[in-house]
């Protein structure tokens, strides 16, 4: 049968809910099988079951990160030969070297668009794979609007729980919950386009990381972030 035929099998392996969401509202639209996992052991093993065509793997990730995860797929055998896409917010020239040495095809970074994401797997795969990259020229201002408020109206229905990730770990003081949240959340929404938020989480990540810090900084930080976060809420209600 002819690979443009074929019902092809994508892997997305990303902790961010909200990026394995828009990856796979987007591929599926061109009759791919796309699987999902929020973790780079969870990935592993789904890869091993599932020898998927093509493979979207973050780079920081919990339980095994993105370059470690690659390095241990380009050395089995029946996973070595599977093309595999690094997504991240973090493509300095450190990152792109160490993911390209352990076997990484390309490198794209956040935030995603559907175009950027077409083009990747076409660049990888074949430039004529996907038959049907040619709609996305037909996509008019108001259908790409339309994909970018479903994506943001996808990030809003997280937020509560992440605000409330994020007051139970300062109460708790709880470093490790906390650095998860905000890793995922600093991911998400620089994919949807709240650039300020991903800074905020920056900042965050900085003073959490840092051993002079007090949760009283901490504290401070996160407080700003709550509040940028409840003023998307707000905005995105009216």
């Amino acid at each position: 049968m002819n690979i443009e035929n074929e019902k092809i099998k994508i892997l997305v392996i990303d902790d961010a809910d909200v990026i394995r969401n828009s990856l796979k509202k987007f591929l599926s639209e061109y009759d791919l099988e796309v699987l999902t996992c929020n973790d780079g052991l969870e990935g592993l093993q789904s890869a091993v079951e599932i020898k998927p065509q093509l493979i979207f793997l973050d780079l920081l990730m919990p339980n095994l990160d993105g370059i470690r995860l690659l390095r241990v797929l380009k050395v089995l055998e029946d996973l070595k030969h599977i093309p595999v896409i690094i997504i991240s917010g973090h493509t300095d020239k450190s990152n792109v070297l160490a993911a390209m040495e352990a076997g990484a095809e390309k490198i794209v970074s956040k935030p995603l668009t559907k175009e950027v994401l077409i083009k990747a797997i076409n660049d990888v795969l074949g430039n004529n794979f996907l038959a049907s990259t040619k709609k996305l020229a037909q996509l008019s201002s108001y259908e790409k609007d339309q994909m970018n408020r479903e994506l943001k109206k996808y990030f809003t229905t997280t937020l509560v729980q992440k605000k409330e990730n994020i007051i139970q770990s300062l109460a708790n003081k709880n470093k490790e919950l906390l650095k998860l949240v905000i890793h995922e959340l600093k991911g998400s929404s620089g994919t949807v386009g709240y650039t300020n938020i991903s800074e905020l989480c920056r900042d965050v990540e900085g003073v959490v990381l840092s051993p002079q810090s007090t949760w009283k900084e901490i504290d401070t930080k996160c407080q700003t972030l709550l509040g940028s976060l409840t003023e998307i809420e707000t905005s995105l209600a009216k």
